[in-house]
């Protein structure tokens, strides 16, 4: 018979993304939960994938785009990001996000979620040009 197992958000190490985003995630055999902490002007850039996403904001406020569609997220609210919807998030003060993916990103664990980097690349060749 399976156990449960204990997680501690802050023994589990951050990830900086990108400006502004910190990410600490954990994987389950079928989801994947994450913190997101998310400074005032970071921009999370557009991007899809196979998993359903529900984003919950437990503090804060963030504006999502999703789909061509322009949602503002406050505490206390959680938005429903379908599987291939194509979506951004632009943080509009200081939020703390926990989302939740199924099934399991394996491109995290992977380390080849790449939508962050591609952002991190252009900046850098606009700013050479």
């Amino acid at each position: 018979m399976p156990s449960a197992v204990l997680h501690r958000w802050d023994a589990i190490p951050a990830q900086d993304l990108a400006p502004g985003i910190r990410r600490r995630f954990i994987t389950t055999g079928r989801m994947t939960v994450a913190h997101f902490h998310l400074s005032r002007g970071a921009v999370v850039p557009k991007h899809s994938h196979d998993h359903e996403q529900l984003s919950y904001v437990v503090s804060g406020v963030a504006k999502f785009q999703v789909a061509g569609e322009e949602t503002v997220v406050r505490a206390g609210e959680a938005i429903q990001i379908p599987s291939w919807a194509e979506h951004s998030v632009e943080v509009l003060e200081d939020t703390f996000v926990i989302d939740t993916f199924a099934p399991v990103r394996q491109d995290w664990i992977d380390g080849t979620d790449t939508y962050f980097k591609a952002k991190t690349e252009n900046l850098e060749l606009k700013t050479e040009n």
